[in-house]
C-alpha cells in the first residue's frame, strides 16, 4: 500500500472500523475462492480447446461434448477436463457450477451450459425454458428473485408478453399469490388443473384459469432461498406422476445451483457493456471510474468492486491509476462513506437510479478527507447495474473561473469589457445568456451599438449612459429593457460600467481607452410585482371556490359516514367511529365505514379503504358503500357480499381498487361471521389481551374479477371489544406492517367500557407518520 493510501486510512474515523474489518475479511475469502476458481476454469478452458482441435468444432459444441462425457462417466466437469488433458483434477470452490447436479442427463447439462453462457436474466431464464419446453411441454416460464424487503423481482420470463411481464415484475411480500405462498411455506405447488376450487388466489392472466401450472422454490446448496420459478401449460395436464415431479424438480434444482453462482458474482440483470463501449467511454470521459455493487446477505450494499479505471484517471487521492487495480472502493477510499464521498454518492445513485452532475470545481471532498487533487465537472450515473463516475482535474484557473461562473449564475450577471482603441469586445458566457444569444453564432455587442438591441423607449437612455462614461470618466449605472429573440417576455437589464483611463487611476487627464462592467437581469422583481397584481385579482374567486369545496366536503362526510347509534344499541352493541383526514380541511378521502342493522336483525359492520385521495377517492367510496348496502339487503353472507362488490369494481366502475373487511354480527348468538378483501385483520380485546384475528383468504377489490372470498367465524362474549381500522392509523415509514400491527394491538389494551373513550385514546396515541387518512371502528359487546 502506498503512502497516500495509508494517509487516507489513518484519517478515517473509528466509526468506520467495523466496515473496514468486514472488507478485509471478505477480501481474504474472495482471494482464496478466486484462486480455486481460476485453477478450475483454466483446466476447463484447455480441455475445451483440446476437444475443438480434435473434433474440429466450435466452442459451444466442445462445451456440450465435454458435458456429455462428464455425464456418461459420472464425473464432475473439472475432473473430466483433467482426464481429457491427462492431468490431476484441480480443486474447485464449493458452490460453483463446476460439478453438475447429480441425476441430470446430458440434455439437462446442455441446458445448463447454455445458461452459463447467458448474458443476462432473460437469456438465463430462456435456457431453462428451452429445457422444460422440450422435455415437459411447458408453454412458458418466469423466474422471480428474492429482494431484501421480502418482495420478489422478476429476473426474466419466456412466453410472456411485455405488458403482462411489466404488471407482474414485482410481487410485494403482502401480495397473496402462488409465488409468495411457495416462498413463505417452502412447499412447491403442483396444480394440474389450475388453482383448487374455492381458492381465491389471483389467476395468472397469461394462462387460462384451468391451465396446469407448477410453482417451485429456488434454493442454493445450503438451502438458502433464492426465489421462485413458475411454469405453465396451455391446458390442463392431468395428474403429475412421480417421474415428472422428480425430473422437473431435479432440472429446476440444477438451475438453482447455477443461479446461486451467478448471483454470487453480481446481479442477474442486463448484459454487461462491450469492451468497445468501455473504450469509447474512456476516450470521451477522460477520468473514468466504474464500480460494481457488492451486497451482504440482507441485500445492503457493503462495498463496490472497481471494475474499470481509465488510463487518464485523475485520482482525488493523488495516486497512480495502477494502484487501484484489484481493490474495492472502500479499500481505495475508506473515508468516503459520508457526505458526498465517492462511496456515499455511488450508493445514492444506485438506489435512486438517477444520474448526478456537479458542474464546475467540486468543493465537497470525494475521498472523505481533504482531496489531494481538485476535480471538476463530476458526473455519476447508473450503468448496466453498476455506477460510472467521471470527472476531470481542475487547475487554479479553473478554480477561479468556477467561482466566477457560480457568482454570475447566482446573481444573474454577466461580465464584459471593450477596448475602444481596437474595438475588441469580450463577454462572459453568462452575458450572452442574458441577451439570449449563442456565443458560437453571435459576436459580443459594442456599447456604441447597444441601443439598437433595446426597446425603442430606452434607446436614448442607453446612448446617454455611454456618453456619460466617456465625458465624466466615472462609474455609472443604467437600466434598460430588451426583448430576447424568440422570447415574448420583456426583460429589465441593469448595466454597471467604469471607464479605463490611460495612465491608470492617476491619469485623470488621460484618454479613455476601454470600458468594462457587468450586466444584471433584474426582471425578477418586476415580474413578481406583475404576478402579485394578477394574484390579487384572483384571490376573491379562489377564496369563494375554496369555501364552496370545503362546505361540499363537510356535507359529503356527514352524508356518507353519519353517526347512527340507535340501531346499533338495539343490536346489543355500542359502536364508536373516528375518521382522521389526511390534511386539515380535507374531510373525505378513501377511508369509510358502515354499521347498519339489517332486516334480519343482524348487524352489518364494514370498514374499507379506496385507494387515492380527492374527488376520485370520494366517488369510489360512495359507489362502494352504496353498492355494499344494497347487496346487504339481499341477505347474502359476507363472502358473497365481497364477491359481488368485487365484480362491480371490476366491471361496473372505472378504476376502483381498495380493501374492505365486512362482517355480520348476530346479537342473539353473539356470533360474528366475516370476510376480507386484502384488508388488515381486526383486533379482538378480551380479558386484558389484544390479538389479531386469523386472516381468511381474499384479494383486493378490483384486481381479479373471478376472485373468491373465504369466511371466518368468531364467537364473541360480553365485555369483548372488536377493533376495525384502516392502514393509515398504524403505518410508519421505519416499521414493517407486522411490527406496526403489534404496536397497535399493545396500544389497544386495556379496553374501556365506553367505546368512544377507547377510540379517542387509540387515536391520540397513534404513531402513524405516512400522512394518510385513517378510520377506526370500536365495537363493544354489551
Amino acid at each position: 500500500m502506498s503512502r497516500g493510501r495509508e494517509a487516507v486510512i489513518v484519517a478515517d474515523s473509528g466509526a468506520d472500523l467495523p466496515r473496514l474489518v468486514a472488507v478485509v475479511e471478505r477480501q481474504r475469502r474472495e482471494l482464496a475462492a478466486a484462486s480455486e476458481r481460476e485453477s478450475a476454469a483454466a483446466v476447463l478452458a484447455m480441455a475445451r480447446g483440446a476437444l475443438m482441435e480434435r473434433l474440429r468444432c466450435g466452442p459451444a459444441e466442445a462445451a456440450l461434448q465435454l458435458a456429455d462425457m462428464a455425464a456418461a462417466a459420472g464425473l464432475p466437469l473439472p475432473e473430466m477436463a483433467a482426464a481429457v488433458l491427462g492431468q490431476e483434477p484441480p480443486r474447485h470452490p464449493r458452490g460453483t457450477a463446476a460439478e453438475p447436479p447429480s441425476g441430470l442427463d446430458p440434455l439437462d447439462l446442455a441446458g445448463l451450459a447454455a445458461a452459463e453462457r447467458a448474458a443476462d436474466g432473460a437469456e438465463l431464464v430462456g435456457a431453462l425454458a428451452g429445457q422444460l419446453r422440450q422435455r415437459f411441454g411447458v408453454a412458458g416460464l418466469a423466474v422471480w428473485l428474492l429482494e431484501a424487503d421480502g418482495a420478489r423481482e422478476m429476473a426474466g420470463a419466456h412466453g410472456l408478453g411485455g405488458t403482462e411481464a411489466s404488471r407482474w415484475r414485482r410481487l410485494p411480500p403482502q401480495f397473496d399469490c402462488p409465488q409468495q405462498r411457495v416462498a413463505a411455506t417452502g412447499q412447491d405447488l403442483w396444480w394440474p388443473g389450475g388453482p383448487p376450487g374455492g381458492d381465491g388466489v389471483p389467476a395468472a392472466p397469461w394462462a387460462g384459469r384451468d391451465a396446469a401450472r407448477a410453482v417451485l422454490a429456488l434454493r442454493d446448496r445450503s438451502g438458502n432461498p433464492l426465489g421462485v420459478v413458475q411454469a405453465w401449460w396451455q391446458a390442463p395436464h392431468g395428474e403429475f406422476d412421480d417421474g415428472v415431479l422428480e425430473r422437473l424438480s431435479a432440472t429446476v434444482a440444477g438451475f438453482a445451483q447455477l443461479l446461486a453462482v451467478r448471483l454470487a458474482h453480481g446481479p442477474v440483470g442486463p448484459a454487461v457493456p462491450s469492451p468497445a463501449v468501455l473504450a469509447a467511454l474512456d476516450e470521451i470521459a477522460g477520468s473514468l471510474l466504474l464500480v460494481r455493487p457488492l451486497r451482504d446477505r440482507d441485500g445492503t450494499v457493503a462495498d463496490f468492486a472497481i471494475t474499470r479505471v481509465s488510463d487518464r484517471y485523475a485520482d482525488p487521492a493523488g495516486r497512480p491509476a495502477g494502484e487501484l487495480a484489484g481493490v474495492t472502493l472502500l479499500e481505495a477510499y475508506p473515508a468516503s462513506t459520508s457526505g458526498d464521498g465517492l462511496f456515499a454518492r455511488a450508493v445514492r445513485v444506485l438506489a435512486s437510479g438517477r444520474a448526478e452532475y456537479v458542474p464546475g470545481v467540486v468543493t465537497a471532498p470525494l475521498t472523505g478527507a481533504a482531496d489531494a487533487v481538485a476535480v471538476q465537472d463530476l458526473r455519476a450515473a447508473p450503468f448496466f447495474g453498476q455506477v460510472v463516475l467521471t470527472w476531470r482535474p481542475a487547475g487554479e484557473g479553473d478554480r477561479l473561473a468556477g467561482l466566477l461562473g457560480h457568482a454570475e449564475r447566482l446573481g444573474r450577471m454577466g461580465g464584459w469589457e471593450e477596448n475602444l482603441g481596437t474595438g475588441a469586445v469580450r463577454w462572459t458566457e453568462s452575458a450572452f445568456a442574458l441577451f439570449g444569444l449563442d456565443p458560437a453564432r453571435s459576436a459580443p455587442i459594442r456599447t456604441a451599438e447597444l441601443h439598437n438591441f433595446v426597446i425603442a423607449a430606452d434607446r436614448a437612455c442607453v446612448q446617454r449612459f455611454r456618453q456619460s462614461l466617456l465625458r465624466r470618466r466615472e462609474p455609472d449605472v443604467a437600466v434598460f429593457r430588451i426583448l430576447r429573440p424568440g422570447d415574448l417576455v420583456i426583460r429589465q437589464i441593469r448595466i454597471f460600467a467604469e471607464p479605463v483611463v490611460a495612465g491608470g487611476a492617476g491619469g485623470a487627464g488621460g484618454e479613455v481607452v476601454a470600458l468594462r462592467g457587468a450586466f444584471q437581469d433584474v426582471s425578477a422583481h418586476y415580474h413578481t410585482q406583475v404576478a402579485l397584481a394578477a394574484t390579487r385579482d384572483q384571490l376573491a374567486d379562489i377564496e369563494q371556490r375554496a369555501e364552496q369545496e370545503h362546505q361540499l366536503a363537510i356535507r359529503l362526510q356527514r352524508a356518507i359516514m353519519p353517526a347512527d347509534p340507535p340501531p346499533v344499541e338495539v343490536a346489543g352493541v355500542n359502536v364508536a367511529v373516528r375518521y382522521r383526514p389526511a390534511e386539515p380541511g380535507h374531510l373525505v378521502a378513501g377511508d369509510w365505514y358502515d354499521a347498519l342493522l339489517l332486516p334480519d336483525k343482524q348487524l352489518l359492520l364494514v370498514v374499507g379503504d379506496i385507494t387515492g385521495h380527492g374527488i376520485d377517492a370520494v366517488t369510489g367510496m360512495v359507489a362502494a358503500r352504496n353498492a355494499l348496502r344494497g347487496l346487504a339487503a339481499t341477505g347474502a353472507s359476507p363472502g358473497e357480499l365481497l364477491r359481488h362488490l368485487n365484480h362491480a369494481a371490476c366491471h361496473l366502475t372505472e378504476g376502483i381498487a381498495g380493501t374492505v373487511v365486512c362482517g355480520h354480527y348476530d346479537p342473539d348468538t353473539r356470533l360474528l361471521r366475516w370476510a376480507r378483501a386484502g384488508h388488515l385483520p381486526p383486533i379482538l380485546v378480551r380479558d386484558g389481551k389484544a390479538d389479531m384475528l386469523p386472516l381468511p383468504g381474499g384479494v383486493l377489490l378490483g384486481l381479479d374479477p373471478d376472485a373468491r372470498y373465504d369466511e371466518a367465524e368468531l364467537q364473541l362474549r360480553a365485555a369483548d371489544t372488536l377493533l376495525l381500522f384502516t392502514d393509515g392509523l398504524i403505518e410508519r415509514r421505519t416499521r414493517s406492517i407486522s411490527d406496526a400491527l403489534g404496536d397497535f394491538a399493545a396500544a389497544a389494551i386495556p379496553a374501556d367500557r365506553d367505546p368512544a373513550a377507547h377510540a379517542d385514546r387509540i387515536l391520540s396515541s397513534a404513531l402513524s407518520d405516512t400522512g394518510d387518512d385513517a378510520c377506526l371502528v370500536v365495537v363493544r359487546i354489551l
